[in-house]
């Protein structure tokens, strides 16, 4: 018995905060000055048929999908050192280059050659700088 009271007591519960939210509604829109006697508030609204077209508008054509391309690189950090291992899962040659900014002002930093990987092809890349490395990123390029 004690969950039909809880469910008529949230029903009740709900029931007055609904009322609540709408009373300032329909208390704003009574406010308004009334429209004369004999006179439409609004007019009518007036639909042309001949302006509704018979058929959707013709939607415009998808781009074409952007072809795959570009090795799948992992970069490893460990230090001054940095190695990238890249496989290229597509059918084109990739151009990959391996980038090492280093951490302090005076350390240069590194572009490494750019290096063939084929179709289906494994390449190891490697840099370093003399004290640490701030960030590392493969660029990718087609050949």
């Amino acid at each position: 018995m004690r969950a039909r009271r809880s469910r008529a007591v949230s029903l009740l519960v709900t029931s007055v905060v609904l009322t609540g939210f709408l009373l300032p509604g329909a208390v704003a829109q009574d406010g308004g000055p009334a429209p004369a006697p004999g006179t439409d508030g609004q007019a009518p609204a007036v639909v042309d048929l001949a302006q509704i077209p018979a058929e959707p508008p013709v939607q415009p054509a998808k781009p074409a999908a952007r072809e795959l391309f570009g090795a799948d690189c992992d970069t490893e950090i460990n230090g001054s050192q940095v190695v990238a291992f890249c496989h290229n899962a597509y059918p084109q040659t990739d151009l990959v280059r391996l980038h090492v900014e280093c951490d302090r002002w005076w350390d240069v930093d590194g572009d490494g050659a750019a290096v063939a990987v084929g179709p289906a092809g494994r390449v190891e890349l490697s840099g370093r700088c003399w004290k640490e490395v701030r960030s590392a990123w493969v660029s990718h390029q087609r050949q």
